[in-house]
């Protein structure tokens, strides 16, 4: 075991080494070394506190404005209020029974103070924050550690604050940076005029200004991006050595006769991205192929396509959806489009038909065994499912290409999982709807080739999109219904998305008295005012049962969730796909591949709870036919927020490229390829995967050059190194998520 992998406990304490591996996942010496700041400031530069977000965990210089002591009426104890500045704006620090205090913070005096930021009467404050003055004696501590320097900003926690962390980097900076080892290649370095590692972790966590600080990540972010561009070429030159059985579409087959059915022209897109797939599926080595598009560009006709020329050259292929709704979706649409062509050996059926089964984990026994038999046999050309389709004694004849629908849903295992039921490596079509910026699409499917649809078939219509602010004009929202009525009027029928199921587990009086309260608040203008907790998110059933006794009782209103039966689910679906229900109030079960023409309006209720990319998808449900589609953003939050700016964002352009570039803007950097997408701590402090596109290009091609060339990493021991600590069990699958 290497210094650098020594735990903190022999540098730091057991105690603080706890608090650490707790609070923030940093276990060893390099943990604590790749703990970048995430700024810095400079002393007199003061945090802007107009930016600060309630329920942020905040480190910000300020100086403090005024501090004053407030007994408690009736009762032992008081209240320290603080009121620090930037000079513009205001933040209050609050401390109970803390008054003592007062004999520090005094007026004038500048410090970091570290919080988390909530919300009391409407004014932004941090209750009992940690704090670090800067303006004592030169002699202090504080003063030392920061002169003449920037102060570094550190990811924190509660329990251990940006300026405590300093304190222990320093600690691992004095006495191991000299165990640091270089991962880059010397001719790399050289050609890109790139510092030494060493001096560059120095320089991050201690630089003198902005010139080194930028020196210093321009070189941790080379690491970042060359490190991982190379665990991707390792996959992609051991996938392209993988044999594969050529698939090449047969002249006179099904995909010619389905051609020959199709009741509209392809796309100049679709007809680019198919003869991208046929390509790749005539080769003698698996297709790798990521097909992004927009929402309803046809994605689904493509995939159709490239699974009935593996049909007609004798292979099965296999469609594998996140949700039983959307492979239930799936499975009817392709169905009606392929009409007597998926009756193949049944009465009725085409004579160069063949079968098209579905597979959910919840079907009865005897359809499910029915299904499994046309699949081990090679009668069913065509099978679509869930999780299912991946269980052990799931067996195909000769399988031939498996298509993962929402690649962003599934994880490594799964994928591979399926594909190792093929007796050679089958070729694999990852679709998913959500648009991605070409540096993202590098970074986490490097692995793929990609192919984009980003035309829209004739006959859709455009989609409107508005901002409904519930609180400050709650006659918008009345409004929202009265369109809702009016569309069911003109024939058509409409979506309400919650963010919550709304049966679930008893909760505590509080929790289940506020849940109550909520349908009261939605047409409220003070709702919500001057308290100090978030309200539960608006639920389906609340809602339903609210619509149904108010604005649009007479309606035919029904629910839709993950957690209902899969008959009830499928038999929901069916009806309102038949016109036979006016409106569908749902969760966000139905944000990919729900395809109901006649859906023209769209209304999200808490609408800022929802990432720009899911909006997205959601809205992409209605619009589908020949009428406009209106999507509906309900949102109570106010004007000047981050959150109603995303929500201003969506409503302003319905390109998702667009959106997916304002969404990872809007997002923290470590979120893009981070907890929120993946489950585990992402490996991009330093770099950015919108900015740095030119640095990601490059080392790709860099990495490519060196994996081909030494594929092993034999000749470089601590390249390896590197890469073994980034690309270990969880972050093998955390590569493949997107």
């Amino acid at each position: 075991m290497g210094a650098l992998d020594e735990p903190l406990t022999k540098l730091v304490g057991d105690r603080t080494a706890k608090v650490l591996a707790d609070s923030l996942k940093l276990r060893t010496v390099g943990d604590l070394l790749h703990h970048y700041p995430r700024r810095y400031v400079e002393r007199g530069q003061l945090t802007s506190l107009d930016d600060l977000e309630v329920e942020e965990h905040v480190t910000v210089l300020a100086r403090i404005e005024k501090v004053t002591l407030i007994p408690f009426r009736g009762r032992k104890g008081d209240r320290l209020e603080v009121i620090v500045t930037d000079g513009r704006a205001r933040l209050t620090l609050v401390f109970f029974n803390q008054g003592w205090r007062q004999k520090e913070l005094r007026p004038g005096a500048q410090g970091l103070f570290a919080g988390k930021v909530g919300l009391f009467n409407r004014t932004r404050q941090l209750a009992s924050p940690d704090y670090q003055l800067l303006d004592e004696d030169a002699d202090s501590d504080a003063a030392r550690q920061f002169a003449g320097r920037l102060i570094p900003v550190y990811p924190a926690s509660a329990q251990m604050p940006s300026w405590k962390l300093s304190i222990c980097i320093e600690t691992a900076l004095t006495k191991h940076l000299g165990d640091v080892r270089e991962p880059l290649p010397a001719e790399l370095r050289a050609a890109h005029d790139l510092i030494p590692l060493q001096e560059a972790l120095e320089l991050i966590h201690r630089p003198r200004n902005q010139a080194e600080r930028e020196r210093a990540q321009s070189r941790l972010r080379w690491d970042e991006a060359f490190v991982l561009q190379v665990a991707l070429a390792q996959r992609r030159a051991a996938d392209s050595a993988l044999p594969a059985v050529p698939r090449k579409p047969v002249p006179g087959g099904l995909l010619d006769a389905f051609d020959a059915r199709l009741p509209f022209s392809l796309t100049d897109g679709q007809r680019k991205v198919c003869g991208e797939v046929f390509e790749d599926l005539a080769t003698e080595h698996p297709m790798h192929r990521l097909l992004q598009g927009e929402v309803g560009s046809g994605k689904t006709l493509v995939a159709l396509r490239a699974m009935l020329a593996v049909v007609d050259a004798g292979g099965q292929a296999v469609l594998l959806a996140p949700t039983e709704v959307l492979a239930q979706q799936h499975h009817r649409s392709i169905v009606e489009m392929m009409g007597d062509l998926a009756e193949g050996g049944m009465l009725g059926g085409s004579e160069i038909g063949t079968r098209v089964v579905l597979l959910t984990g919840s079907m009865g026994t005897a359809v499910r065994r029915q299904a499994m038999l046309d699949m081990a046999c090679g009668d069913a050309g065509i099978t679509i499912g869930t999780h299912a389709l991946i269980e052990d004694k799931v067996q195909f004849q000769d399988l031939g290409l498996v298509v993962v629908d929402e690649q962003h849903r599934f994880g490594v295992e799964q994928r591979d999982a399926l594909r190792a039921k093929g007796g050679q490596p089958p070729h694999l079509l990852v679709m998913t709807a959500t648009p991605i910026p070409r540096t993202v699409a590098m970074t986490v499917f490097g692995d793929l080739e990609t192919s984009v649809l980003d035309q829209l078939p004739s006959g859709r219509s455009p989609i409107s999109t508005h901002v409904v602010p519930s609180l400050e004009k709650p006659n918008f929202l009345a409004r929202t219904w009265e369109r809702v009525r009016e569309e069911v009027g003109k024939g058509h029928q409409a979506y309400v998305v919650c963010p919550r199921i709304g049966d679930e587990p008893e909760e505590p009086k509080k929790k289940r008295r506020a849940a109550a309260e909520d349908l009261e608040d939605l047409g409220t203008p003070d709702a919500g005012a001057g308290s100090d907790d978030k309200r539960p998110p608006l639920s389906v059933v609340e809602t339903a049962e609210m619509l149904t006794r108010g604005p649009l009782a007479g309606l035919r209103v029904e629910i839709l969730h993950g957690r209902l039966a899969p008959e009830a689910k499928d038999e929901v679906m069916r009806r309102f796909a038949a016109g036979q229900v006016d409106v569908l109030v749902a969760t966000t079960v139905i944000e990919v591949g729900v395809n109901v023409p006649n859906s023209t309006v769209m209304v999200i209720m808490d609408a800022d709870r929802f990432g720009v990319s899911q909006l997205h998808q959601l809205r992409g449900r209605v619009g589908r036919g020949s009428a406009a589609g209106l999507c509906l953003l309900v949102s109570e939050m106010p004007a000047a927020s981050a959150a109603r700016a995303r929500l201003d964002a969506v409503a302003g352009t319905l390109d998702g490229f667009e959106l997916s570039r304002i969404d990872l803007e809007q997002r923290r950097e470590g979120d893009v390829l981070g907890q929120a997408q993946s489950g585990v701590k992402s490996s991009l402090k330093v770099l950015s995967v919108l900015e740095d596109e030119e640095v990601i290009a490059t080392a790709r091609t860099e990495a490519t050059r060196l994996v081909a060339a030494d594929p092993e990493l034999a000749a470089h021991p601590e390249l390896r190194t590197a890469l073994a600590s980034l690309v270990d069990a969880e972050r093998a699958e955390y590569l493949e998520k997107g």
